[in-house]
């Protein structure tokens, strides 16, 4: 490369750096006290500045200034009477972030720190994510500081009831598409479809996914994040000719996305010695036992503590954070944002971690990514390795079109295809603008070019 060219090249990536950082600042000015957004922001305009260099056109039509801003965002009152009568009130949200390419699609979390800077990183986060997959769905995300835990199931059938009764007005099965998240499992579901039913009338199977297999839902949903993060860690072992079969595997949380993480990996050969949910963790050296988490958790609604009583050689730890000081090949973090700080990052690396798969939606802090980039660590960040969920849910609901159902045989082979797309077009992105091997620069260019020439083509809108 001759000098002249090289001088071209660096300016080139100067001004992409200025106007990458101008953006961010123009973010944090106008979101202020917003820091998960911003840090959900700050990571993936880092990865673009090699695509702004290389295509200006994304400068010279503002579509970064496009990009982080929400296309739409509600926020409304949700009231509710609990058991002893008396008048309960939350707030609820629904940002619909980018429909570049399909209609919104994202979860509803029910969890007393939703706020609006929660909603909008994971609906920017779900934007590219969504892209990601291959399937026409744009990004969203909702949910409402209502917490399920401790309520009967009356008291959630009227506040979910009443959360619908506004949400409706702003979603559709070809405009905005809600699935579960933390909080939101079958039983929320059934509830909002019964009463968006109610009020709008007919059956309208593809306005939520995440349903019942009664009532149009899909086979595999359910397994699908779990399953997807863990077929997506296994094309990044297989790249440096490990495997799960013979490794110890750490997952944290015990809801619906840990249990199938676990599941899977152990089918796949691993021992998955630790789960966790937000009171504590367990520690069982011989394996979790899997039916008893599931039992525990998806038919009791009991606390991880009680695993202990039944599996005397497992021991119980009040706190859920030093859950990342077990020993471990491969971390699996599927509980929440920012699980994994960077004092936590450097204990898995002196442990001997070889490869962390977020299974959660940014559990990892931007600092911890840095010290697993920086000592090899095979890192597969949430928007790749966390898809397989909204993947199935787009597969959802096309079966919904179509009025017809998969096999859950036919439904996992597409799953895992979709993921092996996603680590490959990742992994090719990567190389392809200078950043070989670093899938959080790989899957951010990869998600964002789609979305971005879908922008391009729409016009200024």
């Amino acid at each position: 490369m001759n000098s002249t060219v090289e001088a071209e090249l660096n300016e080139a990536e100067i001004l992409a750096r200025n106007y990458v950082q101008k953006v961010f600042e123009s973010v944090i000015k106008r979101n202020p006290f917003e820091n998960e957004f911003h840090q959900a922001v700050k990571e993936i305009l880092d990865s673009l500045v090699p695509v702004m260099a290389k295509h200006p056109k994304y400068m010279k039509n503002g579509i970064l200034e496009r990009i982080v801003e929400p296309e739409r965002m509600v926020s409304f009152r949700v009231p509710w009477v609990d058991d002893q009568g008396k008048v309960q009130v939350n707030r609820g949200f629904r940002v619909q972030f980018n429909s570049a390419i399909g209609p919104y699609k994202g979860g509803l979390r029910f969890h007393p720190s939703v706020n609006a800077s929660i909603i909008k990183f994971l609906g920017f986060e779900q934007t590219l994510k969504n892209s990601l997959t291959g399937q026409p769905i744009g990004g969203g995300k909702g949910g409402s500081d209502f917490d399920p835990k401790g309520k009967s199931d009356g008291e959630v059938m009227r506040f979910t009831q009443s959360f619908m009764t506004e949400l409706y007005k702003y979603i559709g099965p070809d405009s905005d598409v809600p699935a579960g998240d933390i909080g939101v499992g079958a039983r929320e579901i059934g509830f909002m479809f019964g009463q968006y039913k109610k009020l709008h009338g007919g059956h309208p199977s593809g306005v939520l996914t995440g349903k019942g297999l009664l009532y149009g839902g899909s086979l595999v949903r359910t397994e699908a994040t779990g399953y997807g993060a863990v077929y997506f860690v296994n094309e990044m072992l297989k790249s440096k000719g490990l495997s799960f079969e013979g490794s110890t595997v750490v997952v944290s949380g015990s809801g619906n996305v840990a249990i199938y993480a676990i599941q899977k990996a152990a089918q796949l050969g691993a021992t998955v010695v630790a789960c966790s949910d937000s009171n504590g963790y367990i520690y069982d050296k011989d394996g979790i036992k899997l039916e008893t988490v599931q039992r525990l958790k998806e038919v009791e609604r009991s606390r991880i503590s009680e695993y202990v009583k039944e599996h005397p050689g497992a021991i119980y730890i009040e706190g859920c954070e030093n859950i990342w000081s077990i020993a471990c090949d491969i971390a699996l973090p599927c509980a929440t944002q920012n699980e994994i700080d960077e004092a936590a990052a450097h204990t898995l690396v002196l442990n001997g971690v070889k490869a962390v798969g977020e299974g959660a939606n940014m559990p990892s802090s931007l600092e911890a990514i840095d010290v697993f980039l920086k000592n090899d660590v095979l890192f597969g960040p949430a928007k790749a390795a966390n898809a397989g969920g909204v993947a199935v849910s787009a597969l959802e609901m096309a079966q919904n079109s179509m009025r017809y159902s998969w096999t859950f045989h036919e439904v996992d082979d597409k799953l895992h295809v979709i993921m092996k797309n996603i680590y490959r077009n990742s992994v090719e992105a990567a190389e392809e603008y200078g950043h070989p091997g670093n899938l959080v620069v790989g899957a951010n260019i990869a998600g964002f070019i789609k979305v971005a020439d879908s922008m391009l083509a729409h016009g200024i809108i």
